[in-house]
């Protein structure tokens, strides 16, 4: 997310009408968390409305590895960290901006090696792939659907997962 310098990805919210709303956005990212300041816009009101989200990587120059983190998104209100974060993050104060924490309830890094070293079309098999999930979300996820955690990759088939991790990828 920040292989370029400050925080780049593309935002995934729900719309009204329950479709997918993609957005490029800069998180920030903190040993605290993972934020992002959002406008007046369609994705904020998604974010107010229904909290869920999913943040997707930019594609790196020179590989094709890409790296996502979904969960709950929420505002923040304490405004003493709203002002430390704005700082970091530099946001300007004359934007009608809102500042949402984002909870990493699984998340994915999926490494497929140098692009310069296969040719498109040429795959050298399949990619490594990562996933760690947070148990709470993934036990609160069964509760709702009866016992299939929606939305939340089934653990046996993570492959290299290696617990929890509530920090950003």
């Amino acid at each position: 997310m920040q292989q370029y310098g400050p925080g780049f990805g593309y935002l995934a919210t729900v719309r009204a009408d329950g479709g997918p709303r993609v957005h490029p956005v800069s998180p920030v990212i903190t040993d605290d968390g993972l934020y992002c300041f959002v406008v007046d816009s369609p994705k904020r009101r998604d974010l107010e409305r229904d909290g869920r989200y999913a943040l997707h990587s930019f594609p790196p120059e020179d590989s094709d590895d890409e790296a996502y983190v979904a969960g709950q998104a929420r505002p923040v209100t304490d405004q003493a960290r709203v002002a430390r974060l704005a700082e970091i993050g530099r946001a300007a104060p004359q934007v009608d901006w809102r500042l949402f924490e984002f909870t990493v309830d699984v998340a994915m890094l999926a490494r497929r090696g140098d692009v310069g070293t296969v040719r498109p079309g040429e795959g050298t098999g399949r990619p490594a792939v990562q996933v760690w999930l947070d148990p709470r979300a993934a036990d609160a996820a069964s509760t709702v659907s009866g016992g299939a955690a929606v939305g939340v990759p089934d653990r046996r088939s993570a492959h290299g997962g290696r617990g929890a991790h509530r920090a950003a990828a």
